[in-house]
């Protein structure tokens, strides 16, 4: 039988994302469908170019036309990708960014910021365009994981506005309110006054066009939380915590504040830090030190997706003390971890986009 573009159609009708559990011609993935004898080609639009199921959904195309129209046919296809949204168009803030992701965690001292950063970088690996902001008023430690401790950002004059310049470092545009302080001091705040602060990174800041923007939250459960889903639709909120029983209480109440009705923020998914350690002269070997499986465990308990687990190894923290995340690395071991925990987060991104209303900015009646 002679190969046609109704018959490849057809074909791929057959081929389902994985994630989304619809085929990928109703999904609208499929374009720029070209048959030219036995030779096909046509576009397979990813939902983020970080998607960990390429590969699977490529050869699953190929075996489709293969089986079901020409054993023979040749067949060319070009993954990309287009990073879906649920944001409404008239929202004031970073009308720019499709999906902004808050990284929390119940407690400080779980490497939430460590997580954040190496996230960031890593989406920004795939080819998705990336923000960071440091959202920790009281302890911005960005500045110093970037090496960008003493940079001042820039001004642009913008529709009338003054708006400044994100730093832009390793393919990420940064904003961190400890570009603008001494780091040499601590930040003696109210409040309202940090509250603030945080606004002004958001709305007098040239952010462009993001198909993610990462925002690293304070520790715990307090105003800056609260001001930021008031004033941002978030797409959705990763809970970093070790395999520690202390850190695991801390977390369940990260969760229920972002899952409480009046907020009900989307909980992407559980990051587990420190899951275990391994000495760089025993790169086999884990030493349980925090617990073992505590993340997993609590994943489960409140059934969302365990998003990945990250050893405690000392090259995570020297990257960040030298101002160079893990991430860039593509050598280490820890550098693949971080990929896979991108490639899941978006994943969940995308499954949270296709399935759940519009995101809208949370309205808390006093």
């Amino acid at each position: 039988m002679s190969i046609t573009k109704d018959n490849i159609i057809n074909a791929l009708r057959t081929v389902q994302d994985p994630d989304l559990h619809r085929d990928l011609v109703t999904l609208n993935m499929i374009e720029e469908v070209q048959v030219d004898g036995n030779k096909v080609s046509f576009k397979v639009v990813l939902t983020t170019p970080a998607c960990p199921l390429k590969d699977k959904i490529k050869q699953d195309c190929i075996t489709a036309i293969q089986q079901l129209v020409d054993p023979w046919a040749e067949v060319t296809i070009d993954m990309t990708s287009k990073v879906t949204t649920r944001r409404a168009d008239k929202q004031p803030l970073l009308q720019g960014v499709k999906n902004i992701i808050a990284v929390a965690s119940g407690k400080g001292g779980v490497g939430k910021s460590t997580i954040a950063a190496n996230l960031a970088v890593a989406l920004a690996r795939t080819g998705a365009k990336v923000g960071l902001i440091d959202a920790d008023i009281y302890g911005p430690s960005v500045p110093l994981m970037f090496n960008e401790v003493n940079t001042k950002p820039s001004g642009i004059e913008k529709d009338g506005k003054t708006l400044v310049v994100p730093i832009k470092k390793h393919g990420i545009s940064i904003l961190s309110v400890g570009f603008f302080v001494d780091p040499a001091k601590a930040l003696v705040w109210r409040g309202p006054m940090a509250s603030n602060a945080l606004t002004q990174l958001f709305s007098e800041a040239d952010w462009g066009e993001l198909d993610y923007m990462v925002i690293d939250m304070p520790p715990g459960t307090g105003d800056i939380h609260l001001t930021i889903v008031q004033q941002l639709p978030v797409t959705g909120v990763c809970i970093v915590t070790t395999p520690q029983e202390v850190a695991l209480a801390d977390a369940r109440k990260a969760i229920g504040m972002f899952t409480q009705e009046n907020i009900n923020v989307p909980v992407l998914g559980l990051i587990e830090n420190m899951s275990w350690f391994t000495p760089a002269e025993l790169p086999d070997n884990k030493y349980y030190i925090f617990g073992k499986e505590g993340g997993k465990r609590l994943a489960e308990e409140h059934n969302i997706p365990l998003l990945g687990q990250i050893p405690l190894v000392q090259s995570i923290r020297e990257s960040g003390d030298n101002g160079s995340p893990i991430a860039l690395d593509f050598s280490s071991p820890v550098s693949e971890a971080f990929r896979q925990l991108a490639e899941k987060t978006a994943q969940q991104v995308a499954i949270r986009n296709a399935t759940i209303e519009a995101t809208k900015i949370v309205e808390i009646n006093k």
